[in-house]
C-alpha cells in the first residue's frame, strides 16, 4: 500500500439510483439536473421543537425521495446518533466546481450554516491551507481520531488532513476507478480471469490480451477509456499511466502537495514519457514513430475526445473488451439488462512494479483517488452536534446501508470483506478489486498551483497523444515540465 496520499475526485454525490434514472431517460449527465434540488433554511417540518437540527449540505439522500431521507435518519439514529439531533441533508448543486465557489464564498463570509459540509476531496486541502475548516482534533475525542486515521482509507484520511497530519474531515466516501472487461469474451478467448480481481497484470500482457479477443471477435473496441483535454487526463487518467510506469508530476508522492516551489518537477523522466508512449501505441499502433513495442491499435482515436460517459457507452452497450471507468460504470454495466455476470473488474495494470520504479510511493497499479469528505463549518453554532452527525456516518451499520441504497463505497477497507459488502447486488461482486484499487489509490497533486498546473497538463498530454504530433514524448514532457516549473515559481 502506498503511503501519505491525498485526494482528488471526479464526480459528484449523485446517488446511483438517480444517475441510472437520469440516465435512462435522457442518455447522458444532463439528466442529473433533474435529480438535484435546492435547499431552504427553513426549520423542517418532522423535526420536533426539541430537536436540534443539523444541516448537512450535498448530504447522503439530499436528492432523494422524503422516504430515503427519513430512513437515513433513522439509520443514524441506529448507529449512534442521538434522537435529540435531526439530520437535514440539502441537495448541492451537481457541479463540483460551483459548489466549490460556494463553499469559498459561505466560508468566506462567516456564514453558520450549513453545520457540515459534503467537501469533494480534490479540494479539501485547499479550505484547509486556507483556515476556513474545522479542526476535528480540537472536537473529537483521541480514540475517535485515531479510529479515522488507522481504519479508513489511508488516502481518503490523507485527503481531509492538514500538512503536519492534523484531521479536519471524515472521509464520507471514496471513488476509485477499476479496469472493467467483458468476461465472457475474454474466457471463451481462452484466458483464465481467475484471481483478476486482486492481482494486476503488467500493461503488456493486457494489450495482448485484449488485442488477441477482438481479433477474435466481432467486437468494435478493443479499449475505451478518456483522454479528452479536460481535467479528468491530468487528474486522473494521465496521472494512473504515469504511476504505474514509475513516474510522476513531483517525484517521490510525498512532494506531491508542496512545498509550492521546494519540490522537483519530474514529469519529463523515463515513467512519464514512457505513459504517452504507450497510450499512443494503443491508439496509433506499433508502427507509430513515438510507440512501444506493445500490441496496439486496440483503442480508437475518438478516445481522445472522449470522457467518462462517452466512453462508457460503447462497453455498457456490449462494443468493447475492456473500458476504464469509476464505480458508477460497473453498477450500470453489471446490471442484468446490460452486462450482468459477463462483466469482469480488475485493478489497472502496470507499467513497472513498485520495486523498480524511480520514485518512492510509485509504481505497481494505481487508480486516481476520488470521493467526498464530511467536515463541520467552523463558524457553526452546533459543532457537538455535527460531531455527533460525523461519528454515526463513522459506523460499519451506516456505510454498509449507504452502500446498498446509495452505491457510495464503504470508506473503510475492512468493510470490503464483510459478508454484507458482498451480498450487495452487482457492486458486491466486485469488492475484492474495488478494495485493491483503494489500497493503491493516486491523487492529483492538490496546491495552490495545481488550478493552473491541471490544464496546462491536459492539454500537453492532448496534444503527445495526437497522430500528427510534431513532438515526440520527450519534447512534450520537457515542455511541460518548463511550464509546471515557471507556474511553481509563480503561485
Amino acid at each position: 500500500m502506498r503511503n501519505n496520499h491525498k485526494g482528488t475526485v471526479m464526480r459528484s454525490p449523485v446517488s446511483r439510483r438517480c444517475f441510472v434514472k437520469a440516465v435512462g431517460v435522457t442518455g447522458g449527465m444532463a439528466g442529473i439536473a433533474g435529480c438535484i434540488g435546492g435547499g431552504g433554511e427553513d426549520r423542517p417540518k418532522k423535526a420536533t421543537s426539541d430537536q436540534t437540527v443539523v444541516r448537512w449540505y450535498g448530504g447522503a439522500g439530499a436528492s432523494e425521495s422524503e422516504e430515503v431521507k427519513t430512513q437515513l435518519r433513522e439509520v443514524l439514529w441506529s448507529a449512534g446518533l442521538p434522537k435529540e439531533i435531526f439530520v437535514e441533508p440539502t441537495a448541492s448543486s451537481g457541479n463540483t466546481g460551483s459548489t466549490y465557489d460556494l463553499f469559498r464564498t459561505w466560508l468566506t463570509a462567516g456564514l453558520e450554516s450549513p453545520d457540515v459540509f459534503s467537501m469533494d476531496s480534490g479540494w479539501t486541502i485547499p479550505f484547509i491551507v486556507r483556515g476556513q475548516l474545522q479542526n476535528l482534533e480540537e472536537l473529537m475525542d483521541e480514540s475517535t481520531i485515531n479510529t479515522i486515521k488507522n481504519d479508513f482509507f489511508e488516502a481518503s484520511v490523507a485527503s481531509a488532513s492538514g500538512e503536519d497530519g492534523t484531521l479536519y474531515g471524515v472521509p464520507w466516501f471514496p471513488d476509485f476507478p477499476t479496469l472493467q472487461y467483458r468476461k465472457d469474451l475474454v474466457e471463451d478467448a481462452g484466458y483464465d480471469t481467475n484471481g483478476w480481481q486482486t492481482t494486476p497484470l503488467s500493461w503488456k500482457r493486457f494489450a495482448e490480451i485484449t488485442a488477441d479477443v477482438k481479433n477474435q471477435t466481432d467486437i468494435k473496441y478493443g479499449y475505451t477509456f478518456q483522454a479528452a483535454n479536460y481535467e479528468g487526463l491530468s487528474c486522473c487518467n494521465y496521472n494512473e499511466w504515469m504511476t504505474t510506469w514509475g513516474g510522476s508530476y513531483f517525484g517521490d508522492v510525498d512532494n506531491l502537495f508542496g512545498p509550492v516551489g521546494g519540490r522537483p518537477v519530474t514529469v519529463n523522466t523515463k515513467g512519464s514519457v514512457d505513459a504517452i508512449k504507450m497510450v499512443r501505441t494503443f491508439i496509433h499502433g506499433k508502427s507509430d514513430k513515438y510507440g512501444m513495442d506493445i500490441p496496439g491499435n486496440i483503442a480508437p482515436t475518438a478516445t481522445l475526445g472522449w470522457e467518462e460517459e462517452t466512453s462508457r457507452k460503447p462497453f455498457t452497450n456490449g462494443q468493447a473488451v475492456m473500458h476504464r471507468n469509476w464505480p458508477y460504470a460497473i453498477s450500470m454495466s453489471g446490471a442484468e439488462e446490460y452486462l450482468g455476470e459477463n462483466l469482469g473488474v480488475m485493478p489497472l495494470p502496470y507499467g513497472v512494479k513498485e520495486s523498480n520504479a524511480q520514485f518512492s510511493g510509485i509504481g505497481g497499479t494505481a487508480s486516481a483517488l476520488g470521493g467526498w469528505n464530511s467536515v463541520i463549518n467552523p463558524n457553526s453554532t452546533k459543532k457537538d452536534a455535527a460531531v455527533e452527525l460525523l461519528k454515526a456516518l463513522m459506523t460499519d451499520e451506516y456505510m454498509l446501508w449507504q452502500f446498498e441504497n446509495l452505491g457510495f463505497l464503504p470508506a473503510k477497507p475492512d468493510l470490503f470483506n464483510s459478508d454484507a459488502a458482498q451480498s450487495v447486488p452487482v457492486m458486491g461482486r466486485y469488492v475484492d478489486a474495488l478494495q485493491t484499487a483503494g489500497k493503491n489509490a493516486i491523487p492529483r497533486p492538490v496546491t495552490v498551483a495545481w488550478p493552473d498546473q491541471a490544464p496546462a497538463i491536459a492539454t500537453a498530454v492532448n496534444s503527445a497523444l495526437q497522430k500528427g504530433s510534431k513532438k515526440s514524448p520527450r519534447q512534450a514532457m520537457n515542455e511541460l515540465a518548463s511550464t509546471l516549473e515557471e507556474i511553481e515559481n509563480i503561485s
